[in-house]
């Protein structure tokens, strides 16, 4: 059986190690399969951070504009927070930039189902394309209004 690997051990311990190792310009000691697995893996994770905060935004937006007679400071909130998560995402990360509408769009078809579950309204209650425009939805003076 194969010998466990610091990497497989004590993740926390193999990060250190290899951080030195390039400071220390000593490439040939490094862990080079699983520091390209992690580099990977970071980036998918701002990439599903931000999926994730555009969902939770469009979700609290459609509530707010399909329940406007339950619409709460918490709501209020919660639509404020994503939209600064956003923002330090895409400060952060700017290349994510040139992926957000389509992430956006991508997001929408979550965000109803998960407002339909909230609301207990069908989903069909909510339009099957996003009725916000991208800019709207980051503006923080954007609230939609039922009609």
């Amino acid at each position: 059986m194969k010998a466990q690997t610091l990497y497989e051990k004590d993740f926390y311990a193999w990060a250190l190690q290899n951080a030195a190792l390039l400071k220390a310009k000593r490439f040939d000691e490094l862990d080079f399969e699983h520091l390209v697995e992690e580099l990977e893996s970071m980036g998918k994770s701002e990439g599903r951070e931000l999926n994730n905060r555009l969902k939770e935004l469009l979700m609290h937006l459609l509530k707010w504009h399909y329940q406007p007679a339950r619409q709460s400071r918490s709501w209020l909130n919660s639509i404020n927070k994503q939209r600064i998560g956003i923002d330090e995402v895409l400060d952060e990360n700017p290349s994510l930039k040139y992926e957000l509408e389509e992430r956006f769009q991508n997001s929408y078809k979550y965000a109803r189902r998960y407002a339909s579950t909230e609301t207990q309204l069908p989903l069909n209650a909510f339009p099957e394309e996003c009725p916000y425009r991208l800019q709207d939805a980051l503006n923080g003076d954007f609230f939609p209004i039922n009609q």
